[in-house]
């Protein structure tokens, strides 16, 4: 069966390619997807599964023949006719459909039916003609393993096994062979591989790489918590229904969302919004308070849904006159009427404000407000706070290595700037992570009936495309020390697991070895402009095999971190999937300029054209050109498997190698959920 599919796909492409020729009516797309519907395959693995009793939209595309129009549209699960209201969206489709064409959608559809359903979509045209197309989905059968009352889900965005093994080496050391301590996420009693592809490529970006874990099902790339359709809108693709969303509907768990990126970002959006654009932060950030809060505080005695938000981002909770703010005009949206009715969020009086200001709404709302980490503290110190909101950047935080150098830690100025990196953004005293998941912690225990948390190390990711070693590195430790906190809330509270994986592999880093000269010798090379010659940045200097030893990097006392990345003989560490870079193997003094900071007359829009704008316009003077495979600016995400470890209750259920989606039905077991 799987063997037809590859010669499917072609007759499938052919046979489109007449009937468009022949302008033949046609439901071009069902959704949820499948095999059955796109190869006419009925057997698995089958490409939608849902909880019984989890939510998710029925939707089609209809193109109808030359000169006619859709009327309606009727959608059947196992031959029986699925009630309600099936709107059709008939303007605002994407280029390249038949005239007259109508997308249909029927909302908020679930069955509490275990096994293998056949969906079928009859299109009706005004001259009473009809087209009929069938596909399926499953809904998993979950036999109930236990009662867990919390998750933790820590995502190392980008972090592979490459990742893992540069902040072992940096923070606790090699000697004679074997490490002298282990990571916290070396610690985790079991671990399995995850497979990653998304629903349209064997290259997942954050957006469907996150998403799989939150709604056990695949999307196209730059979407989440949607299935593809055929609209331009950012925010009316088909649904599926989020952990969070599920669980505080049918449990009254609360929800935290926890990231080192600005709030919007892939990552965390997939956690709390639902939409087929990635980077639409104004909408995403509104349905953190319209839907992922307020439409499941009425679920439990103290209220469901999020309770926790805490990251970078602020511009996105500003009013569109404030400095530094993102909303405006330009990023206005609708959300289509049917999901009120569907899915019960509001649609009107909420949508595409630029002059929100959502940061007001959110206390208005209850929320403890902390805009800075000293806040943080005593916030979530206060028994009294049960929910709360932090944003401490205006965008993306800094990096750990930055945050470490700034006023609140080590206060090592940039040479460059004549201040620390944190100072010219525009924030001294942003947190680490381990100290907003100590506090996300604090405030999420607090509720009765558990919780589900999302802990993002974002810039693994972000640094990792910047070819950026020694910042990556550090916010793996960043994130491992992140860990730590969750196993030992975990330690105590046994009725919690913690799971630690990715969203995917970023950049095909690989430890190729380590310096062979001191760090002076780099220093003089790096300024050389011999490149690959004797006395460059490459040869007479990367060390491998034996050549490679052990390199030592010493520990701070203080605060856990390596008191300097640039030490003799150190780490050197390759990339597989790199775009061209200037290469001599020192810590970059500054970190790249970042798109997603306001450019405005924000401190960070003052310095930002300090800052150097890409790989290959950095470390120029050694002259050591690192060519690159791709043809893009920054390297790029690879389809390599990721590890994944847990701890805690029900542990043992995650050893193996599987699809990221399965992450999803192994969790909601130990919940109970069936």
């Amino acid at each position: 069966m799987k063997k037809q599919r590859a010669i499917l796909v072609a007759g499938i492409a052919a046979l489109s390619a007449l009937s468009a020729g022949a302008d033949a009516a046609s439901i071009s797309r069902l959704n949820p997807p499948s095999a059955l519907f796109t190869f006419g395959d009925a057997g698995a693995p089958y490409i939608s599964r849902f909880l019984p009793g989890q939510r998710f939209d029925l939707n089609c595309t209809v193109q109808p023949d030359a000169g006619r129009t859709v009327t309606s549209v009727v959608f059947k699960v196992d031959g029986g006719i699925v009630t309600g209201t099936v709107p059709l969206t008939t303007t605002g489709l994407v280029a390249g459909l038949l005239t007259n064409s109508a997308v249909a959608t029927r909302y908020a559809y679930s069955t509490t039916v275990p096994g293998v359903h056949t969906l079928t979509a009859i299109a009706t045209y005004d001259d009473a003609s009809t087209t009929t197309v069938t596909g399926n989905f499953e809904i998993v059968r979950m036999p109930s393993m236990g009662s867990l009352k919390n998750i933790i889900i820590m995502i190392g965005d980008g972090m592979g096994a490459a990742h893992r093994t540069a902040a072992r080496i940096m923070s606790k050391g090699v000697q004679q062979g074997k490490a002298n301590d282990p990571l916290n996420m070396d610690t985790f009693p079991v671990t399995g591989m995850i497979q990653t592809s998304s629903l349209n490529s064997i290259i997942t970006d954050s957006a469907p790489g996150a998403a799989c874990y939150s709604t056990g099902n695949k999307s196209n790339n730059n979407q989440q918590g949607v299935f593809p359709d055929d609209t331009s809108a950012n925010f009316d693709n088909p649904r599926v229904e989020l952990i969070g969303e599920f669980l505080a509907r049918k449990r009254g768990k609360a929800l935290g969302i926890v990231t080192t990126s600005d709030v919007f970002d892939a990552t965390p959006g997939a956690f709390g919004s639902h939409t087929a654009a990635r980077s639409a932060g104004q909408g995403i950030c509104d349905q953190y308070l319209d839907e992922a809060y307020a439409a499941y505080t009425s679920y439990s005695t103290d209220g469901a849904g999020l309770k926790v938000l805490l990251g970078g981002g602020r511009k996105w909770f500003l009013p569109s006159t404030t400095v530094g703010t993102a909303r405006g005009a330009s990023n206005d949206y609708a959300l289509p009427t049917g999901l009120k009715e569907g899915w019960g969020v509001p649609t009107a009086g909420v949508d595409g404000d630029a002059t929100r200001d959502l940061l007001a709404d959110f206390q208005t709302a209850g929320f403890q407000y902390a805009p800075d980490g000293t806040t943080l503290t005593s916030a979530a110190a206060l028994s009294s706070t049960k929910k709360l909101l932090g944003l401490f950047s205006f965008s993306n935080m800094n990096v750990a290595l930055d945050k470490l150098n700034g006023p609140s830690k080590r206060n090592v100025p940039s040479a460059t700037l004549s201040k620390t990196v944190v100072e010219a953004y525009g924030f001294t005293a942003q947190p680490m992570l381990d100290e907003m998941t100590d506090a996300a912690l604090k405030v999420l225990s607090r509720d009765a009936d558990g919780f589900v948390l999302m802990v993002e190390g974002a810039s693994i990711d972000k640094q990792a495309h910047n070819m950026d070693t020694e910042r990556w590195v550090l916010d793996t430790i960043e994130f491992d020390r992140a860990v730590g906190v969750a196993k030992t809330f975990a330690t105590a509270n046994k009725d919690t697991l913690v799971i630690i994986t990715a969203d995917h592999e970023c950049a095909g880093a690989a430890i190729i070895g380590a310096s062979k000269v001191t760090n002076a010798s780099l220093v003089t090379r790096s300024t050389s402009g011999l490149g690959t010659s004797a006395n460059g940045p490459r040869n007479g200097v990367v060390g491998t095999y034996e050549n490679a030893g052990f390199p030592v990097y010493a520990t701070s006392a203080t605060d856990g971190y390596p008191t300097t990345t640039d030490v003799d003989y150190r780490m050197l560490v390759g990339y597989g999937a790199n775009a061209d870079r200037y290469e001599n193997w020192l810590t970059n003094e500054l970190p790249l300029r970042d798109s997603q900071q306001p450019s405005t007359s924000t401190p960070y829009g003052l310095i930002s054209s300090s800052l150097p704008n890409l790989p290959v316009n950095r470390d120029i003077a050694g002259g050591f050109l690192a060519t690159g495979q791709v043809e893009d600016t920054s390297a790029v995400h690879t389809a390599s498997d990721i590890p994944l470890s847990a701890f805690g209750k029900g542990a043992p259920n995650f050893t193996g190698c599987y699809d990221n989606t399965d992450v999803f039905f192994r969790v909601m077991r130990l919940f109970g959920v069936r």
